[in-house]
């Protein structure tokens, strides 16, 4: 039995997305077939049920690197090694609107948990198999997508120094999670992806205005992360032949 998320392994896929948010995390999981609640302990909100034929579990992480690294370490340990973080961020770019879809290709480190795992010259990448499923199923889907680097940070309410740089570097979302989620998944060997909906714009955090879109844009990653995941796992069924 793991020390926060208390399950048994049985009911944990390999197949593993993780949200922050669990109200994101239970409509995952609406798209499940037979989807079982697992259990919430600590806040780590776990169901599992199948996507077209494959069992998939989704555990929400909530918010920071910490709780996110807890997640993937406990989830692992019950068979995980495939972890797509489906979340939301905030906008860099001058073009980016609620409702944008990111597909992250790397993070800027700025958050503390990953830093004990790897020093800081190693850079956070996700895993290139994941990166191109999510872009062909975004293809397949006619989603259109932002495509790059995300900044990932522990302190949402700290001065937003450093963002007309971050901007003009090409930085595509900002966030908490993804530098934790990298690296961790570099350092133990594990398949890691991120898929964000943008909530606001460069100026404007989470306007009300926006809600509407966001919520559309929200359901449009959910979808990209399950047909991307279902690739995947026929991708490995194909492998082991």
């Amino acid at each position: 039995m793991e020390f926060h998320i208390k399950c048994d392994p049985s009911d944990i896929s390999r197949y593993c997305f993780t949200p922050g948010d669990p109200a994101r995390a239970k409509r995952i999981a609406d798209y499940f077939d037979d989807a079982k609640f697992v259990t919430d302990s600590r806040g780590y909100l776990v169901y599992s049920g199948k996507y077209r034929g494959v069992f998939m579990t989704v555990c929400a992480t909530n918010m920071g690197g910490p709780t996110v690294a807890i997640a993937l370490e406990e989830l692992a340990h019950m068979g995980a090694d495939t972890f797509l973080r489906v979340g939301s961020c905030g906008a860099v770019q001058p073009n980016q609107r609620p409702g944008d879809v990111v597909i992250s290709t790397g993070a800027v480190r700025l958050g503390g948990t990953a830093n004990s795992y790897l020093p800081l010259h190693y850079p956070a990448v996700p895993t290139f198999q994941v990166v191109r499923a999510l872009v062909d199923a975004a293809d397949e889907m006619q989603v259109p997508v932002h495509l790059g680097i995300g900044a990932a940070g522990d302190a949402f309410y700290a001065p937003k120094e450093g963002r007309a740089e971050m901007a003009k570097a090409g930085v595509m979302s900002l966030e908490m999670e993804s530098d934790t989620l990298y690296i961790v998944g570099q350092f133990r060997g594990w398949r890691t992806g991120a898929v964000f909906a943008v909530d606001g714009t460069p100026t404007e955090v989470k306007p009300t205005w926006g809600e509407e879109a966001f919520k559309r844009g929200e359901m449009q990653t959910i979808e990209v992360a399950l047909n991307a995941m279902h690739a995947l796992a026929l991708q490995d069924e194909s492998v082991r032949g």
